[in-house]
């Protein structure tokens, strides 16, 4: 499976092209639809922050995808995002994708938009990893012994 070519802006509102301006050899993407599920993005924050300091070469990326708007809905929806993420690589690493989620989802085939969608993959596209919703034992292990694998 290999992550489509779609654009969009992060928080310091420059433009991208993912997933070759993924800064990564591998990368961390949380994909997320809906705003609650920021708190399943949240449960994965430490281990990631851990896993970016001992893999170098690793890079973790946020992506709220959103259906397309007006560009005022987009603007409110970005400086809200802005206003609550201070942190300047937080907001570097945040990219809104605005798009055609039916399109995304199923050009990845993600059947729905009940949790978010962890993705480890590298700047080709190529998936090394998947899973959904909030951080478990399982799915840390998984992630742990994928990225070990990779950067042998």
């Amino acid at each position: 499976m290999a992550f489509p070519t779609v654009n969009g802006s992060n928080l310091l509102r420059q433009k991208l092209s993912l997933p070759q301006d993924f800064q990564g050899r591998f990368n961390l993407i949380f994909v997320a639809f809906q705003q609650w599920q920021q708190r399943e993005v949240d449960s994965w924050m430490a281990l990631a922050s851990e896993l970016e300091e001992f893999f170098d070469g690793l890079a973790i990326y946020e992506l709220p995808t959103i259906q397309n708007k007006n560009f005022f809905y987009k603007t409110l929806i970005n400086e809200g995002m802005r206003a609550g993420i201070p942190n300047p690589k937080s907001r570097e690493h945040t990219i809104t994708l605005y798009l055609d989620k039916a399109d995304f989802r199923s050009a990845l085939e993600m059947n729905d938009e009940a949790h978010i969608y962890v993705l480890v993959i590298d700047q080709k596209g190529n998936e090394y990893f998947r899973t959904r919703g909030a951080l478990n034992a399982g799915n840390e292990a998984v992630l742990r012994q994928t990225l070990e694998q990779l950067f042998q």
